[in-house]
């Protein structure tokens, strides 16, 4: 089955790291978030990848194109361009690089892509700037099982703010949350506060309606 990662946006959130680069290729722990989304993957076995591209996209195709020069020792004659590599730390992905356009909506991405899927009846399509601990295996199954068109993760919303719990009583604080994440026991709506963990697999021909 393949992966559709959505590589082309402009990334305006991250501008003082976008303004350079394409988002997938900003850096966490000395390797691209779009390195870290593929080792998620490739860690369950799904290892086809296609890169829907646009804003910066020769950065990306140069950063796969000198892969393993940039993680592997090597030897050049700089006369011939003849390289040896003395090792070959490299992953097993197969990348699929498709131009989709500078300002297309995700849909749009996704329908330019039809020639690329293939005749799998699924595909599966996540962002290309997030990570998340979600087994991919139980995704799938749990798609197929349900027989619907798509599926889509859901993440509970954390709070972008500290959170103050205080006894109107008192005036005292009782509890401090940084980032309060909903659970059923609030208040809150939690059906409301469940947003698109990013991770989805849809039938292959849902993808182009």
């Amino acid at each position: 089955m393949k992966t559709i990662i959505l590589c082309g946006g402009t990334g305006t959130r991250m501008k003082e790291e976008t303004e350079f680069k394409p988002k997938p290729l900003v850096e966490v722990g000395g390797r691209p978030i779009l390195w870290h989304i593929m080792k998620i993957y490739s860690h369950y076995g799904f290892n086809d990848f296609i890169l829907a591209l646009g804003y910066k996209s020769n950065m990306i195709k140069d950063y796969f194109l000198n892969w393993r020069a940039f993680v592997n020792d090597f030897s050049m004659n700089t006369k011939t361009g003849e390289m040896q590599f003395h090792n070959n730390d490299c992953d097993d992905f197969k990348i699929t690089f498709a131009e989709t356009g500078a300002n297309s909506l995700t849909g749009e991405r996704v329908r330019r892509l039809k020639e690329y899927i293939g005749s799998d009846d699924n595909f599966m399509v996540t962002y290309g700037d997030g990570v998340a601990d979600i087994n991919i295996v139980d995704l799938v199954n749990f798609h197929k099982n349900s027989d619907a068109l798509v599926t889509i993760t859901g993440a509970k919303l954390a709070s972008r703010f500290g959170l103050l719990n205080i006894d109107h009583n008192t005036n005292k604080l009782i509890e401090f949350s940084q980032h309060k994440v909903t659970s059923e026991s609030d208040t809150i709506d939690t059906h409301k506060d469940i947003i698109n963990g990013g991770f989805m697999v849809l039938m292959e021909m849902y993808g182009y309606a």
